[in-house]
């Protein structure tokens, strides 16, 4: 039973999209609200990803406890027991259509007056899962969606509509994905300057109007509008000309980014071992670092969705190998696909010397690692703010939804970057890293990439503008209004 007062706690209900890109910086939204502001937290996982999570923090992980609980819904597919990102376009489409009746049950039981928890007082959800504004509304209770991308990502996915209007997408034929339309330049994207269609979330190109991503994105970002606030895991100085243009179209906005960086808020108790890797991480990977040189390292991962042919990984393998840097690459299981990862005999026996393979790390303290010199990523989100907060320069090669448009801003808004072309080539792989490690580019690049850190560190501190908005989310919007019996 809850404890004498826990009836006057405030319990929120977090639950992130069900992939690894959102559950981890929700699951740190959910510990700063339980360590620094004392609210009762239930966090809602897929049945799916809750195996996952299982399988890959150990059985005991998600017991939790007593005021930060673990709680459960289908997310509507068929039963796997699979260990890997589920298919997105799928998975989109049915939580779209199957999750509200589960979740409006979750919140009558947690709401039962048996259930020994203090009544549900507030939702933080996940944007793209705005099936739950409508049971926060039912319940008249306050709702945050949190858009767990980039500004521009969101201003990108909101300027569908207007893309639509203007004949852009779809597109006519698929031979438009070659013959140069993509780099048509797009004006009146609010905040943003010098857009090429290429540079807009990759789920516009496509011929079919009735495209599942383009539609369910545009959808989201739309109902995004009808929260109580927005949420975003950025910083004021990273985006400001884009934030201001939400705050026009948006109800009140809280950035309270890098996350990694206001994490470290979060007192060392019994929630710093509850993880949210959906894959087993080896520690090897630090333990490799810790005699090598401060920037000698080239550190290599994709992320947990993206996929590519063996071809493609081949060509990365010989870059990395013929720059002849050291280099830490993250391989996941499902990264070739529909099919194992083959990487040549000869590639593995003359790097074995000064590479290391693994099948996932714990990222943010491998990007904290003084002798990584360089992320070769995806540039999703999370990943991207990892590596400011690392203060570590980026080699992109985008693979899908809004890290196209994350690229874009890494190389030529924010300096911290270079694209690599999609027909990955050995030779401009090598010359890429022998630049970024080493050449003129590469090292204003380092000088802006510890500029931004310095700036995100500053925003994250106690007075700083993301650690107030923090408190001004809890105050404002989160927290019961006192006067209301």
């Amino acid at each position: 039973m809850g404890s004498v007062g826990s009836d006057h706690k405030p319990h929120a209900v977090c639950i992130p999209y069900p992939a690894q890109g959102h559950v981890t910086p929700v699951l740190k939204v959910a510990k700063l609200l339980h360590s620094l502001h004392g609210f009762h937290i239930t966090f809602v996982n897929t049945e799916y990803n809750h195996r996952r999570l299982l399988r890959s923090q150990g059985p005991a992980a998600l017991d939790g406890l007593p005021d930060f609980r673990f709680a459960t819904i289908p997310d509507g597919l068929p039963f796997s027991d699979e260990d890997k990102t589920q298919d997105v376009p799928s998975l989109c489409r049915s939580t779209m259509t199957n999750c509200l009746p589960h979740f409006r049950k979750l919140l009558a039981e947690l709401n039962d007056p048996s259930s020994g928890v203090p009544k549900v007082t507030c939702v933080v959800s996940d944007a793209v899962m705005s099936f739950t504004l409508d049971a926060a509304k039912e319940l008249g209770i306050p709702i945050v969606l949190f858009w767990t991308a980039s500004a521009i990502g969101y201003i990108s996915y909101r300027h569908y509509r207007q893309l639509m209007e203007k004949g852009i997408f779809p597109l006519k034929d698929v031979g438009q994905l070659t013959d140069g339309y993509l780099e048509t330049p797009i004006d009146g994207v609010p905040g943003a300057t010098n857009m090429r269609l290429r540079d807009f979330p990759s789920f516009i190109r496509t011929v079919d109007a009735d495209d599942i991503m383009a539609n369910f994105l545009l959808r989201e970002a739309e109902r995004t509008a009808m929260a109580s606030a927005v949420l975003l895991n950025t910083f004021d100085d990273f985006e400001r000309p884009v934030l201001e243009a939400m705050a026009a179209i948006l109800p009140p906005m809280y950035t309270i980014g890098p996350l990694p960086l206001l994490a470290r808020h979060i007192p060392h108790g019994p929630l710093s071992s509850v993880g949210s890797s959906l894959w087993k991480e080896e520690s090897a990977c630090l333990k490799w670092l810790e005699n090598k040189r401060p920037g000698s390292v080239v550190y290599v991962n994709f992320g947990s969705i993206t996929v590519m042919t063996n071809q493609q990984l081949i060509e990365f393998a010989w870059g990395l190998a013929n720059s002849e840097h050291e280099f830490l690459w993250i391989i996941r299981p499902d990264v070739v696909k529909g099919d194992a990862a083959l990487l040549p005999p000869e590639f593995v026996a003359g790097t074995r010397e000064r590479g290391l393979m693994a099948s996932w790390c714990p990222q943010e303290e491998v990007l904290r690692h003084p002798a990584v010199g360089a992320f070769l990523t995806h540039s999703g989100w999370n990943s991207t703010l990892e590596s400011v907060c690392g203060g570590v320069p980026m080699l992109s090669w985008p693979f899908f939804a809004e890290q196209q448009t994350n690229c874009r801003y890494v190389s030529t808004e924010w300096g911290i970057g270079m694209e690599i072309d999609n027909d990955v080539k050995r030779k401009e792989v090598e010359g890429l890293i022998r630049e970024i490690m080493g050449g003129e580019k590469g090292k204003e690049m380092k000088r802006r990439a510890m500029e931004w850190k310095e700036i995100a560190v500053k925003a994250t501190q106690e007075g700083g503008p993301s650690f107030v908005n923090f408190n001004k989310l809890v105050h404002q919007v989160l927290l019961p209004k006192k006067d209301v019996v």
